[in-house]
């Protein structure tokens, strides 16, 4: 998949498929200053389709629920993405999430998200959608505009708007529909593969609207004005057709008749009842996106790959009733006409030019008037409120979102208290990290990137890749397996670090099925390209990334990065111990059989070496029990933190491990997954 490797320890990574369910973060966007400001887009036009560009406040009139609202701010934007040219000769890349920050909160700068909701699409209508939505990126955006792509399972921290649209289009050309195949890709998915068909969809449902809930939250928190979210997707349904009812989603494309009841026509007074019910339940679930989409000012543009459907259920499913069939494709038509209608976005459905009518996606969001006021509604009353804006103007016709759902009192008071504070971000990133390493099913390789002190006031640096599980063993062509990573580390001032293919370098050490570079670094930021090849000199991926690189000899104290090993017996375990060499694991995920060791470095400025701690986590920042630290070697400054995992439960824990000395103390967490 494109853009899909993860960087684990220092630095991060874009990574847009086969993570950990997204989580809503709580960033409010910048222009929200209270419950009661609403801010809404209207786009102007004339009835030929051309931009009114001269309006004034004073020429709209806003109503809410019927009553006469006074405009509070007022603000025309026109964007062309760069085009015409911004006053700099090259946008600035997006390396980082300061970056990334910095850059979408300019004026002249438009974000778009695309969220490619696999879950719910079919594999050939991904596979003859994705292109179009590529040509969308290569064609329609400019040099200045910021993109972001996520699937349902891409974790909302490994997500950076980015100026690369080479890199975004390689990931939208990797877009494979899953709609109805419930094979497992990951360990999430086996979790659940032997529930009933009907329980794998709603899972499936909660995990991509939830996602697709948290990029909106991500995208609002980046900007104040319009923002198009581009939904690819064949639309939601809480239930299915008797005919597809599996009692085991593992056994559905089996092939066995009997694993299916028989079918049921239209006139069925029972299935009607459910059908009426996945609706209103639908409807709710849809009511929470639509109003984030609303507060945080996105527009949802969804995408039908179906075209001009005539039918939801293929022809490799058991036959459903043509009746039902048509129900079940107009409920889901209508989900994303829901979506877009409610949030003054378009559904682009029952279209088979779709690359056409994307093109209107960048009109709307070049051209439009910002208004805001605050509403006279002040108690919060948790109803949907009715909102008409008219122009005196005539000639002119205007598009804008028709309301919005009020607060009820519980989530006024809520938002009005000071925070709750959760578990600190580094927290959760360890933890997103860890998943980033697991779930690596759509990625051509996972790696891993770890500091420790060098010589002379250097920072060595150390870089290991090794190939995404399913890849090292699945028959295949060649060509489409990475054999090597192109590694170009640089200083600010474009100074060499090192460059060379990994494994072939210099310094380097093979490991089976991937490899691992060594090279010292000045510490301060250091620029990271890497370019993964198959063994013909194909290339499969490539990214480039700010790393902060730590010093590890200032008169603090310091930690390197925790390196995991894994072993399983005795003989395992004095390896480890023995040999200085060798080689951390990548991934996090480990069985009850498995004995973890961590090693890590501790300096401190002082003639003693700092006391190192470390105790075991749960997913919620509870301590759970302290770990014994011992003495890798007597002439180092490593240590080893030795966790059986035997007598844990299946879950995500995370160690902490502290160094505390005369400069001050240090902390590094590491987290990983039971399973089994």
């Amino acid at each position: 998949m494109g853009l899909a490797l993860a960087l684990v320890g220092t630095g991060g990574y874009l990574s847009v498929a086969g993570q950990a369910p997204a989580a809503l973060p709580s960033n409010q966007p910048t222009f929200r200053a209270g419950v009661n400001v609403i801010r809404l887009d209207v786009i102007a036009t004339s009835r030929s389709g051309t931009p009114v560009a001269d309006l004034k406040a004073e020429d709209f009139d806003v109503t809410e629920q019927g009553k006469l609202q006074k405009i509070d701010t007022f603000k025309r934007v026109s964007l062309d993405g760069g085009l015409m040219g911004t006053g700099e000769q090259t946008p600035r890349p997006i390396l980082s999430d300061e970056d990334e920050h910095r850059e979408a909160a300019k004026d002249d700068v438009r974000l778009f998200g695309i969220f490619l909701d696999d879950y719910h699409v079919r594999r050939e209508s991904g596979l003859a959608t994705r292109d179009e939505i590529a040509r969308f990126v290569d064609t329609q955006l400019g040099p200045s505009d910021m993109i972001g792509v996520m699937y349902p399972l891409s974790p909302l921290s490994s997500i950076l708007m980015t100026r690369d649209h080479d890199a975004v289009k390689r990931g939208v050309e990797e877009f494979v529909g899953r709609k109805y195949n419930y094979e497992p890709k990951n360990a999430i998915e086996e979790k659940y593969q032997f529930e009933s068909c009907t329980t794998v969809e709603q899972i499936r449902n909660q995990v991509s609207l939830s996602a697709l809930r948290a990029l909106i939250v991500h995208m609002g928190g980046l900007k104040e004005g319009r923002k198009a979210l581009v939904l690819v997707s064949e639309g939601y349904s809480s239930v299915l057709p008797r005919a597809l009812r599996c009692a085991n989603a593992a056994a559905a494309a089996s092939g066995n008749p009997s694993a299916y009841p028989a079918g049921a026509d239209a006139m069925d007074v029972e299935e009607n009842r459910l059908r009426s019910q996945g609706v209103a339940e639908m409807t709710l679930r849809l009511r929470d996106v639509l109003d984030d989409a609303n507060r945080y000012n996105v527009s949802i543009y969804a995408v039908d790959p179906r075209r001009l459907a005539a039918k939801e259920f293929g022809v490799d499913q058991p036959a459903v009733d043509t009746r039902v069939d048509e129900q079940f494709l107009q409920d889901t038509m209508e989900t994303l006409q829901t979506l877009s209608g409610n949030t003054d976005g378009r559904a682009i459905v029952n279209r088979n030019d779709l690359a056409g009518a994307m093109k209107q996606i960048v009109v709307d969001t070049s051209a439009y008037y910002l208004l805001g006021y605050n509403s006279t509604f002040a108690t919060p009353d948790g109803r949907f409120h009715e909102i008409n804006v008219r122009v005196r103007r005539r000639g002119v016709e205007l598009r804008a979102r028709k309301g919005y759902w009020a607060l009820t009192r519980a989530e006024a008071e809520a938002v009005a208290a000071p925070p709750t504070p959760g578990p600190p971000k580094a927290f959760l990133a360890a933890l997103d990290a860890a998943a980033a390493a697991t779930i690596a099913h759509d990625r051509v390789a996972r790696t891993w990137l770890g500091t420790d002190r060098g010589e002379n006031g250097r920072t060595r640096v150390t870089f290991i890749w090794e190939p995404a599980p399913g890849l090292s063993g699945e028959p295949g062509r060649p060509s489409e397996h990475p054999a090597r990573i192109v590694v170009t580390a640089v200083s600010p001032d474009g100074g060499s670090y090192f460059q060379g293919r990994v494994p072939e370098g210099a310094a380097q050490t093979a490991v089976v099925g991937g490899g691992r570079v060594t090279f010292d670094a000045m510490p301060g930021d250091m620029a990271l390209r890497l370019t993964v090849e198959s063994a013909d000199g194909s290339v499969l991926d490539s990214e480039m990334r700010r790393v902060g690189v730590p010093d590890l000899w200032a008169s603090r104290v310091g930690l390197s990065t925790p390196e995991v090993f894994q072993a399983r017996t005795a003989r395992e375990v004095q390896e480890l111990e023995a040999n200085p060499d060798s080689v951390p694991v990548v991934g996090r995920e480990f069985a009850r059989t498995d004995r973890l060791f961590i090693r890590v470095a501790a300096y401190g400025p002082g003639a003693r070496s700092p006391n190192v701690t470390a105790k075991l986590l749960g997913r919620g920042g509870q301590a759970i029990l302290e770990l014994p630290v011992a003495v890798a070697r007597p002439s180092d400054a490593h240590v080893f933190v030795e966790l059986p995992l035997a007598s844990l439960p299946s879950g995500d824990y995370v160690v902490e491990i502290v160094a505390a000395g005369e400069g001050g103390d240090a902390k590094e967490l590491v987290a990983f997954r039971i399973v089994g």
